[in-house]
């Protein structure tokens, strides 16, 4: 094959791959990447790192969920599924883990079988803004206040 044929292979390759790096990934729901504005991120082992501001995050599907607070008492909170949030950023087979970071710089690690199996888990709204965690059925470490960042492992 001449010299000429692998350059021209070469150079379509390339323009192939940025084409295809530059368009798609985008739904309705998910914007695509990590707006600066993020009040609400998932990042790491997924196919598509999203960010969302409070105000795209309070516009997607919400539902609720019932959660026993510190004095016994059942709490309803509303919010957004937390399995719905991990479906649009595409999580990869491999990952094993989700990380809730919180805007203090508290996390709490949960496997992502565990996650995945609760259907009540939300990220619910908090009356002065921002989001927290609300996972029946699990130790209170797992209710983030102030989570701003679901890191997949």
């Amino acid at each position: 094959m001449s010299k000429k044929f692998w350059v021209a292979l070469t150079v379509a390759v390339v323009l192939m791959g940025i084409f295809v790096g530059c368009g798609g990934g985008k739904t309705a729901d998910a914007p695509a990447g990590i707006p600066e504005d993020a009040a609400l991120k998932i990042t790491g082992n997924v196919a598509q790192e999203v960010g969302w501001t409070e105000e795209q995050v309070k516009a997607l599907d919400t539902m609720d969920a019932q959660y026993e607070n510190k004095e016994g008492e059942m709490e309803t909170y509303t919010g957004v599924s937390v399995n719905t949030l991990l479906e649009m950023a595409k999580v990869n087979a491999d990952a094993s883990a989700v990380v809730f970071v919180a805007d203090d710089g508290y996390s709490a690690e949960m496997a992502l079988a565990d996650v995945q199996g609760c259907q009540e888990c939300i990220v619910s709204f908090r009356s002065q803004g921002g989001f927290r965690t609300v996972m029946p059925g699990f130790p209170g470490n797992f209710q983030v206040r102030g989570v701003i960042e679901m890191q997949v492992k």
